[in-house]
This record gives C-alpha cells, structure tokens and sequence, in this order.
C-alpha cells in the first residue's frame, strides 16, 4: 500500500509540475477537464446515477468551455458556491443527508455537482493569476491537513466529529492551523503568492481570520466527504489513485476552499501579482 500511495503521489507531482511549468493553457485546462470529469463520475456513482461515463465526458467538455469564457464571469458562480457550502451543506455535518433516493435526493447530489464546478473553474481563476498564486492558495489546505495529522497523533484526544470521521480531533484542527499561520507568515516574504498578496489587501487582522476561514472550510469539505461516502457505504470515493482512493479523497478539503479563495483573490488588484 505504501508503495503504491508513493509511486501515484510521484506522478502526480511529476504530471503537475509538467503542466504547471509548460505555462500552457492548453495543457492546464485539459488537464482540468480530466481530473473534473473524474470528480463528477465518482460522485455520480455516490449518487447511485446510470450513465455516469457519458455524463462525466459532457461536465468535462463544459468545464472547458466554462473556463474559456472571462474570468470576471466567474465570479457569481463562486459566490454561490461559497454560499452552498455555508448555507446547505455545513448544516448537514450537523442535520444529516437526504438520502440518494427521490426528489430531495437528486436535488441536494446537483447541488454537490454545482459545487465541484465551481471549485474548478476557481482553480483556473487563480491559475490565471499564476502557477505560484495558485500553488501558495491550495498549499493552505495541504498544510492544515498535514498539520492536523501530526498535531492530532500527537495531542489529540477531544473528537471533532466522531460520528462522521472517528480519527479527527479538535487538536488536531488547532494544529493545523498553527501550521497553516506559520507557514503563512514565511509566505508573504514572497510577494507573489496568495497569502503576501491577502496580507497587503486585508491587514494582519484579517489575514489571520481569513485564512482561518479557510481552514474551517477546509475540514468541512473533508468532513463533508467522508458524509458521502458513509450514505453510499463505500471505504473511497473510487480507486482511480492506487493508494489514495480516487480524486474526491484527494480534493474534499479543496471543494469548499478555492471558491472561497477566487473570491478573496478577486479582490486583490491584479498588477500585485
């Protein structure tokens, strides 16, 4: 197993910096495409859906047309995305899924798809930006996971969620974003990432319950994931990753974040980057 996760996690790394260091727009987005129409055919599966290929290949196809269009014209999708997270699907850690079957089912799993949508075409919104932008905005959640996963081996003992993910601790939340306001702070040395860009346009007092903000954001998505697969009683939402599961295990914490992060990016002068 560990070997697996290894050699996936090295082309993984080796695909991305490729496509990050081309500078190509074509090899981004198409690389977007794929790894979105994978994240809608998994959670199409969750949903218990017939024709998940065929539908997957067509969210691919408009996420590629989605994201040719003006990045200005992102930004309300981003903004009902961040809204979905806070007003629907936060409250579900606490008050349950509807279950995959009838109207409410299909309605609250579309819902899910919005979401996916929009933390992709968010991607490519801060890609647009730069690779390092983008990079410096997703690393908050990568820290704050590893953070958590230390702190919470180390420390933790009062359970965040223990219905829902038994393993995360209210430590290792804490953990994780000490790690996150750290690294952070070594960040903004350069002037070109998210966090040295959020810091000139906020102040360090924002800055600091922003990025917390994201954080939150973070575990949710995590949490929220681990809802999903509960109600379709699977282990991973697919092994596309030998090793890791399939690609929502690897982007649950980033579904509720990088919209949330365009939105925050949006209003950062462009000529900072």
């Amino acid at each position: 197993m560990l070997r697996q996760r290894v050699i996936t996690a090295v082309v993984l790394l080796v695909v991305l910096g490729a496509v990050l260091g081309s500078g190509s727009a074509i090899a981004f987005n198409l690389t977007l495409a794929v790894f979105f129409g994978a994240a809608v055919w998994e959670a199409l599966r969750f949903s218990g859906v017939r024709l998940v290929l065929p539908l997957a290949l067509v969210s691919a196809v408009f996420l590629l047309l989605m994201i040719s269009r003006a990045t200005d014209e992102w930004i309300p999708l981003a903004s009902i995305c961040v809204l979905l997270w806070g007003l629907r699907f936060f409250p579900a850690l606490r008050f349950g899924l509807p279950p995959n079957v009838g109207l409410r089912g299909a309605l609250f799993n579309s819902l899910y798809l919005i979401a996916l949508l929009g933390c992709f075409v968010s991607i490519a919104g801060l890609w647009h930006r730069s690779a390092v932008f983008l990079l410096s905005a997703m690393a908050i959640v990568w820290v704050a996971d590893i953070g958590a996963y230390f702190a919470g081996r180390s420390f933790g003992k009062r359970k965040l969620a223990p219905s829902i993910s038994p393993s995360k601790t209210w430590e290792g939340v804490i953990g994780g974003l000490l790690a996150v306001l750290i690294l952070a702070a070594v960040a903004t040395q350069l002037p070109q990432t998210f966090q040295a860009q959020l810091l000139m346009r906020y102040g360090w007092i924002k800055w600091v319950l922003l990025l917390g903000l994201m954080v939150f954001a973070s575990v949710v998505g995590d949490l929220f994931e681990s809802m999903l697969k509960r109600r379709a009683d699977v282990k991973d939402s697919s092994g596309l990753l030998p090793g890791h599961g399939g690609v929502l295990d690897r982007i649950d914490a980033l579904v509720p974040t990088m919209p949330l992060a365009y939105l925050l990016a949006s209003q950062m002068p462009l000529s900072a980057s």
